[in-house]
């Protein structure tokens, strides 16, 4: 029978095992502009942002199949609930509680393996302000952010984008500022120096205020 002692250290092995393989992935940059959300990162071959609903987005760092199981997920209960209720039933609050139960069981229960990833939630306002950014830990657990967020390995990024992005801030300067953060994040992320070699930036507008049913644009830079 574990004691206390016993369940205490099997669990911070476990954590320890869990940030060991996300705490290297590319992190993924959001920040709330006038003309919408702009979301930030590099990636290899897979994409590492995804569109789940008309006006919210995802992002996860970690193993390639537990992201895209929690996208699978997502998508799946927003549309459930845009057809059995509303599409202003589907918010970003839902989603992250929805997906979140999961992740939480198979971290806690030993029997499951855990889910090595943890995922970034987007919603679009009418206005900056009523943006929200939601971080899914790989505990199952989720925090609310405003304005802006990082989604890293490393849980003490606290980076507040917001801060040396205004509002204002053109879509095409906005790309450049982020892409610029995002090697200072990365490199205080790793122990090496940054090589992009092989890496594509990945850049995603969900636009407000668009005239378009579609209001997900890549942007190039």
């Amino acid at each position: 029978m574990l004691n206390p002692y016993d369940w205490q250290e099997a669990m911070n092995n476990r954590v320890a095992y869990i940030v060991n393989r996300i705490e290297k992935g590319a992190p993924v940059l959001a920040v709330s502009l006038d003309a919408g959300i702009l979301l930030f990162t590099y990636r290899r071959q897979s994409p590492k942002i995804f569109e789940v609903y008309d006006h919210l987005a995802f992002a996860g760092l970690g193993q390639q199949s537990d992201i895209e199981s929690i996208r699978v997920t997502a998508v799946e209960f927003a549309h459930r609930e845009g057809f059995t209720r509303s599409e202003q039933d589907v918010t970003v609050q839902r989603v992250v509680t929805a997906v979140s139960g999961p992740i939480k069981k198979s971290f806690a229960d030993f029997s499951y393996a855990p889910t090595l990833a943890i995922s970034m939630f987007a919603e679009l306002g009418s206005t900056p302000e009523q943006d929200s950014f939601y971080i899914v830990d790989f505990d199952g657990d989720y925090h609310l952010h405003k304005m802006s967020c990082v989604l890293s390995g490393r849980s003490e990024m606290k980076t507040q984008l917001h801060d040396s992005i205004p509002v204002k801030t053109t879509v095409a300067k906005a790309a450049k500022d982020l892409q610029a953060i995002w090697l200072e994040v990365a490199s205080v992320q790793g122990e090496d120096e940054v090589i992009l070699d092989g890496l594509t930036p990945e850049v995603l507008l969900m636009e407000r205020n668009s005239a378009r049913e579609n209001v997900f644009r890549e942007i190039s830079i």
